[in-house]
């Protein structure tokens, strides 16, 4: 069954060629232009989804890409709205959220147990104290159904492309507003760039019907056209959505797999207005659509929307829809208008069109055919209050608009309307943000060209390009009607299409006590599907403020936040391919056999392979640096010098111990602090000079670090330089009992002997006639240097190590083996055994707190935390070989059965021949001796006895070799 209309419709197909897809397995003939919808729409298929929590059909509704209604699957990918998505030749679509085929969906069952699943029932069920049987059986059937669609978890095949972008003026919407906004300010001079989420410039200009006679919108949609490709100063981005509007006019352009970021001088709103659906019985039926979605069907793709209709006329729109459909050959049985007498100023020729008017009427109930596949007939309460029944398989609906008011919010303006909900106003826009059109609550066509040209050249004055004029365009007064309220005694009157809600439960929300929008959105998720609100947020508004006898301007509007359509999670992510650096060893390593791995934004070595199994190799490797001698690539590590007069003092301000009266040739350990008192970075401090200090930080803070020191230097007004040199310079570290004889073999201006060097101490010279900084630290717990020197120079350097020491042992391990050893003397690592909150008392690490300082970054919150008392702590544990199953990195730590930690750091130690690990617990369980209760990933409960740190050589006599 077709039901493509005759020439002069369809301006966005091209007739004179078919291309085919399949939906569901079935295959189906399109013409190119077409979308999903549009395609199923005229081959008579009019079901495209099932809904998300009663599994009802679902329809075309807007027929824009603003509902849940049309979503489907494309191969992998989820979640696409098939009223917008274009078809290509050979796609295969399948919808969603079934339990069998669309016709016959199993799942359809569920909406038959709907009093069962009352408004909050997620909640209730997972938050219901004595209900342990009763969550068992609901949490899997919940989470189950959590979603619609399926995600696949391969590597994406497609490329995401970013761009960084400036203009003077962003139009957002092409619609006559914004045609006519870009086209004033780039005759000003500007350079305009015109953003549009349509495939085609005009907006409302390209379906809707402005007049009885639609010649006059379709040459003013042609002649704004023509001016805007003779204007060399706009840029045109179809297919293109500003996702949000952030500070000083920042925009996230989406558009395909291209995401552009712009920051624009001046902004213009041209964002039109979100027609509504009414809320009664069955009002998400296939074949329930509103105005603009049966406008768009017709002159967009050529479809015939039905075959009799029945026409809501809540405003002027719903007349001029009724009248497209007439031109278009279908039957309208009559129009419903809730007023009982025509308003003044309503200029339409309603006799010769011999329409039949049913005055102060409104929409009882829609009725179904069988299983509820599509729209029947429509139950009209008269104003006799007699019901009428009207077959039909089509209810246009023209209940109303609002603004398109998110990015407008977004920029920190406020929404208000009248206390029907019929008049809106968006007030309180920033500098350098205008608004133009129907999101400035305008309808009359020649007021919205208007108020789009002066907004340009607001946009323009703003720029200094041209002065700002005085002209402004009044709210109007339009024909408009307040929207019907039949809330139905039986349900099924939905608010919220996405999520399944009722208008009963919106009243139920705010009878449980939730009686701010904010709340009733949480409770009841209303608002937070894909339509994110744009079809739900009046209705819902108008049902608390009745519910509360408060107006709608007291309950006000949730907020409205970005992003405003969908993102792909690869439009965020870094997609720059082979991001990692390498350091200079990067070939030694390969040489060797390392098994490489990224870490951070580095490819580093983490296991040099044997032949052996994983565990055997890591345990070889902890071996060779315990008995003989092991190397390591930390080039990685972040280098800062800072050099100048107030060096030393800067140090002492920026980290927790002393620094000013650290000796040269002296290294200090380092631990910096935020100003909260969270524990930022650790390294170690070189003093080469008086007025000259090397900085080592940890891999991934050097970058913060540096740029907080650049920050602090700049507000105290110290006398200094600081370098960031982490590139320049490579580092080894040589570890292990034969560590000084390895370097005593090479030729040397330093003294390695014990008395020469000893711990703690710092020297510059050469080494195998290279020039190193050698510092004499180590988290191995074994007699350690840490030798850095240009990065040219880094490979000549640990050959020569490698040769000199292959007799004693001398071998390098990678960083599983290095992430025990330390594990084993329990020393920290950034970012993994510390947060965000994380305070040096809860590491245990209050002896890096300098007592005589009067001033460090952090002390005052460190002395205000502590005097609150810790409600965690690190502390050492161990566990047998027979209860480790499943225990790992972020299991959680448990105290009278309620989370109060979790597990940092674990792993074998083949040098203790026991698992250990770091974990937080409550203070009084973080002392050797007391247990720790772990939650294995099985849900299996441990215990584990805490132990005193480090697990490994406690005197630490091992690293004064």
């Amino acid at each position: 069954m077709t039901e493509r209309l005759g020439g002069g419709w369809g301006s966005r197909i091209d007739r004179s060629q078919r291309i085919s897809f399949t939906f569901e397995g079935r295959r189906i003939e399109a013409h190119p232009g077409d979308t999903i919808a549009s395609a199923l729409a005229a081959k008579g298929e009019w079901i495209l989804s099932r809904s998300f929590k009663y599994h009802r059909p679902r329809g075309i509704l807007t027929m824009a890409g603003q509902d849940a209604n049309t979503l489907v699957q494309i191969g992998d990918e989820p979640n696409v709205r098939a009223d917008i998505r274009a078809v290509s030749d050979g796609m295969a679509v399948m919808p969603v959220n079934l339990r069998g085929t669309l016709l016959r969906d199993r799942g359809r069952v569920i909406d038959h147990l709907g009093r069962f699943l009352p408004v909050g029932f997620y909640y209730r069920t997972f938050f219901s104290p004595g209900k342990g049987a009763w969550l068992k059986f609901w949490e899997p059937i919940i989470r189950n159904s959590a979603g619609l669609g399926t995600v696949s978890l391969a590597p994406a095949p497609q490329r995401y492309v970013k761009e960084t972008r400036h203009c003077d003026v962003m139009v957002v919407g092409a619609g006559p507003a914004g045609l006519s906004a870009a086209l004033a300010a780039a005759r000003a001079g500007a350079q305009v760039m015109l953003v549009e989420r349509e495939p085609e410039l005009g907006g409302a200009l390209t379906y809707a019907r402005f007049a009885e006679d639609h010649a006059e919108a379709e040459g003013i949609l042609a002649d704004l056209r023509a001016q805007i490709d003779a204007e060399p100063g706009i840029e045109v981005l179809c297919d293109a959505v500003c996702n949000g509007r952030f500070d000083d006019n920042w925009i996230p352009i989406v558009r395909g797999d291209r995401f552009i970021r712009v920051r624009a001088a001046e902004l213009v709103l041209a964002t039109g207005a979100h027609e509504q659906p009414l809320v009664f019985r069955n009002n998400d039926l296939p074949g329930v659509m509103v105005s603009s979605a049966v406008q768009r069907l017709m002159r967009h793709y050529g479809v015939r929307p039905g075959e009799r209709a029945v026409v809501y006329a809540g405003h002027r729109d719903g007349y001029l829809a009724a009248f497209d459909l007439q031109d278009a050959g279908v039957e309208v049985a009559a129009i419903i208008d809730p007023e009982t007498e025509d308003r003044d100023g309503f200029d339409l020729d309603l006799a010769r069109r011999g329409l039949t008017v049913l005055r102060g009427a409104s929409i009882m109930e829609a009725r179904g055919t069988r299983r509820g596949l599509h729209l029947k007939a429509v139950d009209i309460r008269l104003s006799s209050d007699r019901l009428r029944t009207e077959a039909c398989d089509l209810l246009v609906v023209a209940g109303g608009y609002t603004p398109g008011y998110q990015l407008a919010l977004q920029a920190g303006a406020r929404l208000s309307s009248d206390a029907s909900g019929t008049t809106f106003a968006i007030t309180g826009l920033p500098a350098h943000v205008h608004i133009a059109g129907a999101a400035d609550g305008l309808s009359n066509l020649i007021r919205v060209l208007r108020s789009g040209e002066i907004a340009g050249q607001r946009a323009a004055a703003g720029l200094g390009l041209t002065r700002l004029p005085a002209e402004t365009i009044a709210p109007e007064k339009g024909w408009r009607r307040a929207p019907q309220v039949n809330y139905h005694p039986k349900g099924r009157d939905f608010v919220d299409f996405d999520e399944d809600l009722q208008a009963k439960d919106i009243k139920n929300a705010v009878a449980d006590g939730y009686s701010e929008l904010e709340l009733v959105k949480r409770y009841s998720t209303v608002g937070m599907g894909p339509s994110q609100g744009r079809h739900s947020a009046l209705a819902t508004a108008r049902i608390v403020a009745g519910q509360t006898g408060r107006t709608l301007a007291d309950v006000g509007i949730t907020t409205s936040r970005p992003p405003f359509g969908p993102e792909k999670l690869g439009l965020l992510a870094d997609t720059t391919p082979q991001r990692y650096r390498h350091t200079a060893l990067q070939g030694e390593h390969l040489a060797a056999g390392a098994q490489m791995q990224p870490v951070g934004t580095w490819w580093r070595p983490f296991l040099y392979r044997g032949g052996e199994s994983f565990r055997d190799g890591v345990t070889r490797e902890i071996r060779i640096v315990r008995e003989a001698a092991g190397i390591l690539d930390v080039s990685t590590l972040g280098k800062l010098e800072l050099r100048g007069p107030s060096a030393a003092a800067f140090l002492d301000r920026f980290y927790t111990m002393a620094h000013a009266k650290q000796p040269v040739g002296r290294v200090r350990y380092c631990l910096s602090l935020t100003e909260l008192g969270s524990v930022m970075d650790d390294g170690v401090a070189f003093r080469m000079a008086e007025d000259h200090f090397y900085v080592t930080s940890t891999t991934g803070a050097v970058d913060r670090v540096f740029a907080e020191m650049m920050l602090q230097k700049t507000i105290w007004g110290m006398d200094l330089d600081i370098q960031n040199v982490t590139p320049a310079f490579a580092a080894i570290n040589l570890t292990g009992p034969n560590a000084r004889k390895v370097l005593e073999r090479l030729s040397s201006d330093i003294d390695f002997s014990r008395e020469g060097f000893a711990f703690l101490h710092g020297r510059v010279g050469t080494l195998a006639g290279l020039p190193v900084r050698v510092m004499r630290i180590g988290f191995t717990g074994e007699l350690s240097y840490e030798v850095h020197l240009p990065q040219s120079r880094a490979v000549a350097l640990w050959r020569a190590l490698l040769e000199a020491g292959e007799e004693l042992g001398l071998r390098p391990y990678g960083l599983e083996a290095s992430r025990i050893l330390r594990l084993e003397k329990g020393h920290i690592i950034i970012g993994q055994d510390t947060d965000a909150l994380t305070t040096p008392d809860e590491l245990g690490m209050g002896w890096a707190l300098s007592k005589k300082k009067p001033f460090y970054i952090g002390k005052p919150a460190v002395e205000m935390r502590r005097s609150l008392g810790d409600k965690r702590r690190l502390c050492g544990f161990t566990l047998p070989d027979d209860l480790v199953t499943d225990v790992g990195e972020s299991a959680l730590v448990l105290r009278d059965g309620h989370p109060v930690g979790q597990v940092t750091s674990f792993g074998h130690s083949p040098s203790l021949d026991r698992w250990i690990g770091l974990a937080y617990a409550a203070p009084e369980d973080a002392v050797p001796g007391a247990t720790l209760r772990i939650r294995s990933f099985t849900g299996r409960e441990v215990e584990a006895p805490v132990v005193p740190l480090p697990f490994y050589d406690p005197d630490n006599t091992r690293q004064e070799l």
